[in-house]
């Protein structure tokens, strides 16, 4: 368990009473305002999954993304000095924020957010995203269906990508956290399981 930057009322436990398969799930009760944070961390050195990093991970929720800005999943980049890539929602819909430069994707504008989607709530739903680090290329999938607005190519698209290839270094991942910030008011409570990462394509 982490608590990044300063932590509050969040818990982070092992949960048996809601899972996707098995026995156990990791659950978050993620608090509201700022520096609440609290997430559950892999030991592992993610630096080794190249060169391209896919993740999928089941994810349950009970609350609608607001719309304000949280992050759910957060991993460091060496490549930015150690700044977070954030998966997580504003604006009611899912979003990649950059930690470094505040930077979205999509972009936050009415056109932007439109590309995107909410994450279903009180039910698992499948969240996969692939992050290349030899170039600036990423794509994200809900229950296997992409999601237009959160996908880099290398090639500018004003409302989706544009501030996002602001900065042309390709990410390097080097850790994997699961759990809950708010930088408002907004909680939630969040389920994990069935998560992998790994060098290849991972299904649902």
């Amino acid at each position: 368990m982490t608590t990044p930057n300063c932590s509050g009322t969040g818990t982070a436990t092992i949960d048996t009473a809601t899972v996707h398969s098995g026995g156990r799930s990791l659950r978050i009760n993620g608090g509201g305002n700022y520096c609440n944070h609290i997430f559950a961390a892999s030991t592992k050195n993610v630096s080794g999954v190249s060169p391209v990093v896919y993740g999928r991970m089941w994810m349950r929720h009970t609350t609608a993304l607001p719309t304000g800005h949280v992050a759910m999943i957060t991993m460091s980049d060496s490549r930015d000095g150690g700044k977070d890539l954030r998966i997580g929602g504003q604006n009611g819909a899912l979003q990649w924020n950059r930690e470094s430069d505040d930077a979205t994707l999509p972009e936050q504008s009415p056109s932007g957010v439109a590309l995107s989607t909410p994450l279903p709530v009180n039910r698992w739903v499948c969240v996969r995203f692939q992050i290349d680090t030899t170039q600036q290329a990423m794509r994200t999938y809900l229950d296997d269906q992409e999601i237009a607005g959160l996908r880099v190519d290398g090639t500018p698209t004003t409302d989706v990508d544009s501030q996002w290839l602001r900065r042309s270094t390709a990410p390097r991942p080097t850790t994997f956290r699961l759990g809950w910030e708010s930088y408002g008011s907004d909680s939630d409570t969040i389920w994990y399981d069935d998560v992998a990462l790994g060098s290849s394509p991972i299904g649902c």
